[in-house]
């Protein structure tokens, strides 16, 4: 009996062979969480099916379809007495997680269906079954069953590809796998931190960074668990961060460290400053706007499941992966068991999702080994001593920079200017003109395009979601060009760089918003320390005409209009922002999908379609970038 046909050495692939190989991986994956034997029995049964008469002859071509051999292996679980929850993962390992009542409705049809008898008959001639396995134990509420689900249910459909290319191109199984040695990378990190700044000139901002590398580097003993990362922009926080990764994971024997920001405009400069660190064949970058390179085979294959050192990817992708269903999103989910979790700019989650959110980073540091790491300049209230009602992060949540408010006084290198009236995009155009180098960010792209009409600059620059990503990369490069040149640069953007691009300079203007974001956009000021405080402006305007998106966004922009009138607020002090999240998290609802009450009823398909941290109201376009370059790839 075969499982899969003839490859192109004309071999097919023994039924016996894979049901064993697909048994060993999968309890291989699943060991580290705990799932072991349930991740064995889910892959012996996950082909039952095949032992089918007529899917052999579907295989040697003598019918044109076999019959559904998923639906006779989840079968055949419930037969034997085993787990409910090893029938869900086997019936879902090609179409995805099913919902209860859509499995039950598919099993219907096979109660008593002898085929499903005959399968365990011939299943007996080809492997040794174990005995059945009760549910697993410690698994105290629906949440964490479903999330227990999500990752055998990943142990089995990665098992089970890695195995099925092992017959028809072994040659891609030959390029995965690269070990990997945490303490060597560790040392090149530290190499290259000494070559880079072991002699630099002994500036404010440079004393500072030094202490938070250091201070990342000794936290990185600590046992496994949150913490917390609290750094003012400018800080070297892309450094410092995988300095703790990297010293914590040699320590703490962790698998990989996977670093999910919210832009891909961060992802591109934090990959190519890692690169340069520790190697092209170390970093792989996964998000939905990586150009895919052609002589990058081992990148694309490692993409497909995270089987990497060290990920950098999108908190996009990583959530809606923890929140997928279907096996090619679920593939990698077990890999992030034993890691280590940098989540950049972490104040970026959105606050209608954060109750589904929490519950499974809660989850991923309790069951899977995970340490997560919470960084940003502006840390929201994240624990649940800050905001009970929102049923926040529990347990000790440690600080890896001591004394972090010092930081934000000796990184003190703008002064905020609040204007009484609001402004026209004509005043605005007027003071960009004013100034040699100005960068303008406003709420929506409407007001981007209205600010750059009354600027009237051919020579001002343009940078928001209206530009393709490679787009958005030249245009970042010029900016970065004309900025070092010391040439006129008059920039107006949207959020898209506020939090994390690297850009400096002496004046930005800020079109009132949430009050993180008005802050992140302040690091784009001054952010090398160059100017006096007093010389480098960041003026908070609040536009005559314009819009806000709506929602959670436009709460934080009513929250921060009312804290920013208080007489005496100082947007230097990070007490301010739990407070402002704590308020936040008040006026919205933290779970505005009912996703959690939806993994409660383990509705796999639902909660997929609905856990989107954005939106999906577009349609898909081929942009031509370069303009005039046509390339097209069979």
């Amino acid at each position: 009996m075969y499982a899969h046909s003839e490859n192109v050495r004309g071999e097919k692939h023994p039924l016996t062979e894979h049901l064993k190989e697909t048994a060993r991986l999968a309890e291989q994956f699943a060991l580290a969480f705990g799932a072991g034997p349930w991740a064995v029995i889910a892959a012996l049964l996950h082909d039952a099916g095949k032992a089918d008469p007529d899917f052999q002859d579907y295989l040697a071509g003598r019918t044109s379809r076999g019959p559904e051999h998923s639906i006779i292996g989840a079968a055949l679980a419930l037969s034997r007495g085993d787990w409910d929850g090893v029938a869900m993962v086997v019936a879902g390992h090609h179409g995805g997680l099913p919902a209860p009542e859509s499995l039950k409705e598919r099993l219907h049809h096979f109660r008593c269906d002898p085929r499903v008898g005959e399968a365990a008959t011939r299943l007996q001639g080809l492997v040794a079954l174990p005995s059945p396995a009760p549910p697993p134990k410690g698994l105290s509420s629906p949440l964490e069953l479903e999330l227990f689900l999500r990752f055998l249910f990943s142990a089995l459909v990665d098992a089970d590809f890695l195995d099925t290319e092992r017959h028809f191109a072994p040659e891609k199984t030959e390029l995965r796998g690269r070990p990997v040695d945490f303490s060597a990378l560790a040392s090149r990190l530290e190499e290259d931190q000494e070559r880079r700044f072991g002699k630099c000139e002994p500036t404010p901002v440079n004393r500072v960074r030094r202490e938070i590398y250091q201070a990342c580097l000794r936290a990185g003993e600590g046992p496994p668990g949150f913490y917390r990362l609290t750094v003012p922009t400018g800080g070297g926080k892309t450094r410092a961060a995988l300095a703790f990764a990297l010293r914590h994971a040699a320590m703490r024997g962790k698998s990989r460290i996977i670093v999910a920001l919210p832009y891909t405009s961060i992802i591109d400069q934090t990959v190519q400053v890692y690169r340069e660190i520790l190697g092209e064949e170390v970093v792989l970058e996964h998000h939905s706007a990586m150009t895919e390179r052609e002589d990058d085979q081992w990148a694309r294959l490692a993409a497909e499941n995270w089987d990497a050192p060290l990920i950098v990817t999108t908190t996009v992708q990583l959530f809606e992966s923890l929140l997928g269903h279907r096996p090619g999103i679920c593939r990698k989910l077990h890999n992030l068991a034993q890691s280590v979790i940098i989540l950049d700019e972490v104040q970026t989650l959105p606050p209608p999702l954060l109750a589904p959110i929490l519950n499974v980073l809660q989850q991923l540091v309790d069951r899977y080994g995970v340490t997560l790491v919470l960084s940003t300049a502006t840390q929201p209230a994240l624990s649940g001593a800050y905001s009970p009602y929102l049923q926040g992060l529990r347990g000790e949540i440690r600080e890896i920079v001591p004394d972090p408010k010092a930081y934000f006084t000796a990184l003190k290198r703008v002064t905020y200017i609040q204007p009484p009236e609001p402004w026209p995009w004509e005043r605005v155009a007027a003071e960009m003109r004013r100034a040699h180098q100005c960068l303008a960010m406003v709420n929506t792209k409407a007001d981007a395009l209205a600010l750059l009409a009354a600027l009237s600059d051919p020579e001002a620059l343009h940078l928001s979601t209206r530009l393709c990503a490679a787009h958005r990369r030249k245009v970042l490069q010029d900016i970065q060009a004309r900025l070092a040149a010391g040439q006129a640069c008059r920039v107006v953007a949207t959020q898209v760089v506020e939090a994390g691009v690297d850009l400096d300079f002496p004046m930005v203007l800020r079109a009132l918003g949430p009050l993180d974001r008005i802050v992140q956009a302040a690091g784009r000021c001054n952010r090398e320390g160059r100017l006096r405080p007093e010389d480098a402006r960041v003026v908070i305007f609040r536009p005559a005409t314009g819009n806000s998106p709506p929602g959670a966004y436009r709460s934080g922009t009513d929250l921060a209009a009312l804290l920013l009138s208080r007489e005496g607020v100082d947007l230097h002090h990070p007490d301010l922002f739990e407070h402002y999240f704590r308020e936040l998290y008040l006026a919205v609802d933290t779970d505005s999908k009912k996703i959690n009450e939806l993994r409660q009823r383990l509705q796999f398909p639902e909660v997929a379609a609905r856990f989107r941290l954005i939106e999906d109201d577009t349609v898909p376009l081929v942009v031509e970038w370069p303009p005039g370059i046509r390339r097209w790839r069979n």
